[in-house]
C-alpha cells in the first residue's frame, strides 16, 4: 500500500502534488462526502496514464476484486447520470480525487478515493490497516433492458437482505421492520464520528441456524468488499438487523446491521427508489482512531 501510495505521488506534476499531499494531521482527513463538491485531492481528470494507473491501484489495495469492480461501474455510471441530466450538472467519470494524508510508509498515514458515490478511506498505523468508512452508492440503482437489469452496482446488497426479511417467520418479521416509511438517506450521513444508533431489529442469535446464515451472508457482502488480509471475522449471531419501508421489492427501503465495532447501512428510497446508498461504518474507529489509540499506547 506505502510503496504504491508513494508511486502515485511520484508520478503527479508539481502542481498535482500539492493538490493530492496533505499532512496527517490535517483536518480534511476526516472530512469526507459521497456528494458532488469540492473536495481534497488530486483529480483522475489531467493526470497521466501511469498516475491513474498508480490511483487505481492504491483503490485495488483495499479492496477485493469484484468490490473494486463495483467502483468502477459505478464511476462509469456518472456518465449514464450525466445524459439523464442532459449534461445539466457536467458530471463525468473522472471526477474522483485521490488524497494522501502523511508520508506513505511511516507510522501513520492514510489515503482516500473518493467522488460521487464513492468514498474509500485507509489508515495506516503501526503496521495495521483499517479501512472506514467505506461509502459505495448507485444512482440510477439499476439501467433496464425492458425487465432486465443489465448494469446494477450493487445487487446482492437489496436481493440478500429481501431473501433475509423473506425467511423470517411473522413474529420475527415484525420485529425486524422497526417502520413502515424508509428514512430519506443513511442516518449516520458524513459525519467524522457516526452517531450511536440504537441497536433494534431482531439479533442473529435469535435467529434459525437457516436464517442466521443469511444474515451473515449478507454481512459477508460488505466485509468482503475488502481486500482479504483486511476483512476480520465477524459472528452473525452477536449482529442485530432492521429493516424499514415496505418489504415489496419497488418500494422505497432501509435496513442496518450493528454489531460489536460495525455498522453497515443500505437505504434506497431517493428517485423513486433507484438510488442506493450503503456505507460501513466503524463507530469510534473511524478514520483508524482504533489503531491510532492502540499505537500511542504501544509507543508510551
Amino acid at each position: 500500500m506505502a510503496q504504491i501510495a508513494t508511486r502515485f505521488l511520484d508520478r503527479l506534476t508539481p502542481e498535482q502534488r500539492q493538490a493530492a499531499a496533505y499532512e496527517f494531521g490535517d483536518p480534511l482527513r476526516r472530512r469526507w462526502t459521497y456528494v458532488p463538491a469540492p473536495r481534497p485531492g488530486a483529480s483522475l481528470l489531467g493526470l497521466s496514464r501511469e498516475a491513474r494507473k498508480a490511483a487505481h491501484r492504491l483503490l485495488a489495495t483495499a479492496l477485493s476484486r469484484h468490490a473494486f469492480a463495483q467502483v468502477v461501474t459505478i464511476m462509469a455510471m456518472e456518465e449514464v447520470l450525466d445524459l439523464d441530466e442532459g449534461g445539466r450538472r457536467g458530471r463525468h467519470s473522472d471526477d474522483y480525487h485521490v488524497a494522501i494524508f502523511g508520508t506513505p510508509g511511516t507510522e501513520a498515514w492514510s489515503w482516500r478515493f473518493e467522488g460521487h458515490h464513492v468514498s474509500v478511506t485507509a489508515t495506516v498505523a503501526g503496521g495495521r490497516v483499517e479501512v472506514a468508512p467505506l461509502f459505495l452508492g448507485a444512482h440510477p440503482a439499476a439501467v433496464r433492458y425492458g425487465e432486465t437489469a443489465v448494469v446494477r452496482p450493487l445487487p446482492l446488497e437489496e436481493e440478500m437482505a429481501r431473501a433475509l426479511v423473506a425467511d423470517l417467520s411473522p413474529a420475527l418479521r415484525a420485529r425486524a421492520v422497526v417502520a413502515d416509511v424508509a428514512p430519506p438517506d443513511i442516518l449516520t450521513g458524513t459525519s467524522a464520528v457516526a452517531a450511536e444508533l440504537e441497536p433494534r431489529g431482531v439479533r442473529g442469535g435469535e435467529l434459525a441456524s437457516a436464517q442466521r446464515d443469511l444474515l451473515g451472508g449478507l454481512l459477508g457482502v460488505y466485509l468482503d468488499r475488502l481486500a482479504p488480509s483486511l476483512r476480520g471475522a465477524h459472528d452473525p449471531a452477536a449482529f442485530s438487523f432492521a429493516w424499514a419501508g415496505p418489504v415489496a421489492a419497488g418500494a422505497g427501503h432501509y435496513y442496518r446491521i450493528q454489531g460489536p465495532g460495525l455498522l453497515v447501512e443500505y437505504d434506497n428510497t431517493q428517485d423513486a427508489a433507484d438510488h442506493a446508498h450503503t456505507v460501513i461504518r466503524r463507530p469510534g474507529a473511524d478514520f483508524g482512531a482504533g489503531l491510532l489509540a492502540a499505537h500511542l499506547a504501544d509507543e508510551a
